[in-house]
């Protein structure tokens, strides 16, 4: 019982760590990557639609992302919602394809958003203490129960704690690597 609870809360701590990667990869960092473009939202008739679901997005340069819609009447919805997307990138179209510049980050912005980094990991780190929260209300629960003994039961939450400390550390090598990134000029 007590080796259900965690393996499904262990599952519960990688999602929450693959979700944090994938949040990352969205931010920014001086270079272009499809990734940035992840969140953007296109109205496709009606329908909000990932850019890359009705484009091509593509990254012939280092500080260059370009974007070929697969229907030319997609143009302009691309552009708005680049334009209303917290990228801070204005979107370069001549006609047939929409080209972004990357700027170069300045110190400012990348305190910002080493900042923004330090948030998201903190808020990850939350979420895996309260999947641990639920996993030992749970052990005690059988504890309660009379399904498992008290040595069993201190056991499991240890347990618990040591696989907790290794999402954590895990969360915190992947905010370094990407401060790192951000930082780096």
């Amino acid at each position: 019982m007590v080796k259900e609870i965690f393996l499904a809360q262990e599952e519960r701590m990688k999602k929450t760590v693959e979700a944090l990667k994938r949040e990352y990869a969205s931010i920014r960092a001086g270079r272009a990557t499809p990734a940035l473009l992840d969140k953007v939202m296109v109205d496709y008739y009606g329908a909000p639609t990932p850019v890359n679901q009705v484009a091509n997005v593509s990254v012939p340069e280092p500080r260059m992302i370009t974007i070929q819609p697969w229907e030319k009447t997609m143009l302009g919805a691309i552009e708005k919602a680049i334009l209303k997307s917290d990228l801070g990138l204005t979107p370069n179209s001549d006609g047939t394809m929409i080209r972004l510049s990357i700027p170069q980050l300045t110190n400012e912005r990348r305190t910002e958003i080493a900042k923004t980094i330090h948030k998201k990991a903190e808020e990850a780190k939350v979420g895996v203490r309260n999947i641990r929260r639920d996993a030992i209300d749970a052990v005690k629960k059988l504890e309660k129960d009379k399904l498992i003994t008290e040595d069993e039961s201190k056991k499991a939450q240890d347990d618990m704690q040591k696989i907790t400390d290794k999402y954590i550390k895990e969360i915190d090598s992947v905010m370094a690597v990407k401060e790192k990134e951000i930082m780096e000029v």
